[in-house]
């Protein structure tokens, strides 16, 4: 049950990080130059609510962290930060194949 919330959680995360990919290849393209739309503001932009809360509960808990460490992803494109929680919650919930193969007794 656990492996399939993950793999919920990495689908989801994936299917928003293709979309962030695509809306920023459709600006890029219409600019002429590339446009990589930031974390923070493509994140504000869908849930204003919800980033100020985040916000306000890591540096209430950890306010050392949030200057070097939250400010940092941030500002990376959302895209990138997208696919990387995507790829950590797959690797979370991956589960090796059995070494003897699938018909062994």
């Amino acid at each position: 049950m656990v492996r399939f919330i993950l793999k919920a959680i990495s689908l989801v995360a994936l299917v928003v990080a293709v979309m962030a990919g695509t809306i920023d290849a459709i600006q890029s393209v219409s600019a002429s130059e590339p446009v990589l739309t930031p974390l923070a503001v493509a994140w504000s932009t869908a849930s204003p609510e919800t980033i100020a809360l985040v916000a306000d509960g890591i540096m209430r808990k950890f306010p050392y962290a949030w200057d070097p460490a939250a400010l940092w992803v941030l500002s990376q494109p959302a895209f990138a930060v997208l696919l990387a929680v995507s790829l950590f919650f797959w690797m979370i919930a991956y589960r090796r194949p059995p070494v003897a193969g699938r018909f062994t007794a």
